[in-house]
């Protein structure tokens, strides 16, 4: 053994020809962690000092090769001051040039994920050889930062600089084939042929057969791109990715301006501009929010893979309702491995659900992300029925009939009585209590909320509500359930409107507040979505439907009258009335026409404005920085009393729910990380200059404690 660590391992193969292993102890994936980076310069540090090795084969000992950096310990670096981060970050790349520069000819061997500094490490080798199955990727924007191991200088430098700018801007991962396509990789088998094909070209390379000198020295020195060809690649690049990016998101843009400034340096030159830039994203709130959202998804995924223990498995589904909804849950089920049956007591809803499951499946084929042959297998997984006949095989039930109590009462208690004693129950409302609903049956402990969100193949959300008889089994089955069928399940207690929902109506409140205000619905729009909502308060109202935003708000302000109570007319009331439920019936805030790919597009109707005439109470001049704090204040606080009354377990779940749910702005971070980034004394002050609006703006006396006492969501 020529080195032997907690992480790495380098031990001779055959005839001067070692082998760099990572195997990270007590870990399922390979990361580069402090532990991995100091043991890898102990062992560049050993293969150097060894006159005998003439050839260094990387390898990983897991199913992975290196999944990227420890981000956990990364982001307490972050806090470091400027100088010190790029001292540290240039001493880690200084590991990967001396990996680069061996003496002798190296191979990388991708047998699984590579991403990130995995990948980095893989390009700081002369070759690489990629399993079919593996991918390979810089994912690095997605946390609101870009590659900081040598990522910008070394693969525009391999793959040329388009290639290597569309990979790191959309931080994507790369199969096999595009891989090799663009040079990233030099060879792609089979992965139980990746030690033969390795050991053949290291041999090839050892031999003088392979020119390795001539491969590593391109990504010595500058970039071959005269200064117009700079020009056009690098100004249109950052043209055309600030446009998809947007300018909430600058990491994408960033990264074009690093490869551009660094152009013509040589390596080491190069990755101090790298390390420079890094640092300056680092430091951003954009990054603190985006790298927040990470180690949150990762919480959520560590909570959920604890209900595996006692979660039973479902072989067989079944969702009652088809339609839109019903449709769509089936299709998630079925294109995901689980057969569904889909009952409805109409031949038209059938009709419906299919159609809808079937527009789905076409869509993916289309996009070549499903073969015709798999689209007929999950087709066939969906079992249409108008009976009961087969409900005795089935593992779990979601009901996603008519939101109304009684009619799911009933629908419940005759589909527990033909079901297995131990299946699954569950409701996909949206609003009505689970424990009201479970009144009406014998075996409560069976039963909890699944709440997907709309368009469900789309929205990553399900709620899975815990009433008040909910036991474990149901708990735990009903989440391992959604995370078979691709989706992010938070558990939640119950209450009306669960925990999104519960959010969402006082953000309406307060737009319903701006309205009686006077305030133009479409300048509310503009400014929310300028503020990084997907779409306006206005037009997601009529996205959801008037009619349904009609219901809920009665929900809402029956479970929590003293501050969701609305006294007189509304703008929803006004809307109802005059039978305008959004884009269902093409006319709501906006009127909708068809666009040219057969698409609602919306348009201003002069006689939505009529009509919300009677609902001002008085024309107020309001900024808008009072749009988003009217708008704002409320969602936030109402997330606060979740997390207080134990609807939500953590600040995590909570702000991860309205991310994956209602598409709070990511690069926000949610609503206690916004509050967070606002300061939660700031907050509780900014909210007591609107307390005059009523109870939804009222800090909570836990809020003021935390805001006395210097307190985070997120310490």
């Amino acid at each position: 053994m020529i080195y032997e660590g907690k992480a790495i391992t380098v031990k001779a193969l055959e005839s001067g020809i070692v082998e760099l292993n990572f195997d990270l102890k007590g870990e399922s994936v390979n990361k580069f962690n402090r532990l991995t980076l100091n043991e890898l310069r102990q062992s560049v540090d050993a293969i150097k000092a060894d006159g005998s090795i003439k050839g260094v084969i990387v390898t990983s000992g897991k199913d992975v090769f290196i999944v990227g950096a420890d981000i956990t310990e990364f982001v307490e670096n972050f806090k470091l001051p400027d100088e010190e981060l790029v001292a540290g970050n240039l001493e880690a790349n200084k590991i990967f040039s001396d990996f680069e520069d061996l003496g002798v000819p190296t191979v990388a061997v991708i047998n699984g994920i590579a991403l990130g500094g995995g990948f980095e490490m893989c390009l700081a080798a002369d070759y690489r050889i990629m399993a079919t199955s593996a991918k390979v990727g810089l994912p690095e924007v997605k946390l609101g930062i870009y590659p900081g191991f040598g990522g910008t200088v070394r693969l525009p430098r391999v793959i040329g600089t388009d290639n290597a700018v569309e990979w790191i801007a959309a931080g994507k991962e790369n199969r096999a084939e595009d891989a090799l396509k663009a040079g990233a990789v030099d060879v792609v088998v089979e992965a139980d042929k990746l030690q033969a094909a390795a050991l053949d070209l290291i041999k090839r390379a050892i031999s003088g057969e392979l020119d390795y000198k001539a491969k590593r020295q391109p990504k010595l020195e500058k970039l071959k791109l005269n200064a117009i060809e700079q020009m056009m690649c690098f100004e249109t690049a950052k043209g055309f990715v600030a446009g998809q990016a947007g300018p909430n998101y600058p990491a994408p843009v960033e990264a074009i301006k690093s490869i551009q400034k660094a152009a013509n340096f040589g390596r080491d030159k190069a990755l101090e501009v790298e390390a420079k830039g890094f640092v300056k994203l680092a430091k951003t709130p954009v990054a603190a929010s985006l790298i927040g959202l990470f180690l949150n998804d990762q919480e959520l995924k560590k909570k959920a893979k604890r209900y595996d223990e006692i979660a039973k498995d479902v072989k067989l589904a079944a969702v009652l309702g088809a339609g839109i909804m019903g449709g769509g849950i089936a299709y998630q089920s079925a294109v995901k491995g689980t057969p569904i049956m889909m009952k409805d007591i109409r031949e038209e809803g059938i009709q419906m659900g299919l159609s809808e499951a079937s527009k789905l499946l076409g869509k993916r084929v289309e996009k070549g992300r499903l073969t015709p042959a798999k689209m007929a297998e999950a087709l066939n997984a969906i079992r249409p029925t108008m009976s009961y006949g087969d409900f005795g095989h089935v593992d779990i039930v979601v009901e996603a009939v008519v939101e109304n109590p009684k009619v799911k009462q009933a629908v419940l208690a005759e589909v527990e009585a033909v079901v297995r004693e131990d299946a699954i129950l569950t409701s996909n409302t949206s609003t009505i209590s689970i424990s009201l609903l479970a009144k009406a049956l014998k075996r409560p402990e069976n039963f909890c909320g699944m709440h997907f969100f709309n368009p469900v193949h789309m929205m990553p959300l399900v709620e899975v509500i815990r009433g008040e008889k909910s036991g474990e089994t149901a708990i735990a089955t009903t989440v391992a359930y959604a995370k078979k069928m691709g989706k992010t399940p938070v558990v939640v207690n119950d209450c009306p409107g669960f925990l999104v929902n519960r959010v969402l109506f006082p953000y309406f409140g307060g737009f319903s507040k701006l309205l009686e205000f006077g305030v133009d619905f479409t300048r509310i729009d503009k400014v929310m979505e300028k503020f990084g909502w997907p779409m306006g308060p206005a037009y997601l109202s009529d996205v959801v439907g008037i009619d349904t935003g009609h219901h809920g708000r009665d929900v809402m302000a029956e479970g929590f009258p003293d501050r969701m109570a609305v006294e007189g007319r509304t703008a929803v009331d006004v809307m109802y009335e005059a039978d305008r439920l959004g884009q269902k019936n093409g006319k709501g805030f906006y009127a909708y026409e068809t666009d040219k790919r057969g698409k609602p597009k919306k348009v201003v109707d002069p006689k939505a404005y009529e009509l919300l005439k009677e609902i001002v109470r008085e024309e107020r001049e309001l900024t808008d920085e009072d749009i988003i704090n009217f708008m704002m204040i409320p969602l936030c606080m109402e997330t606060v009393r979740c997390l207080e009354d134990g609807i939500v377990e953590t600040a995590a779940e909570a702000d991860m729910g309205l991310i994956y749910g209602i598409g709070f702005p990511p690069f926000r971070g949610g609503a206690l990380r916004y509050i967070d980034s606002i300061g939660v004394a700031e907050f509780v002050a900014l909210a007591d200059k609107y307390a005059d609006l009523g109870a939804l703006y009222q800090p909570t006396e836990k809020l003021r404690e935390m805001a006395k006492n210097g307190q985070t969501f997120f310490g």
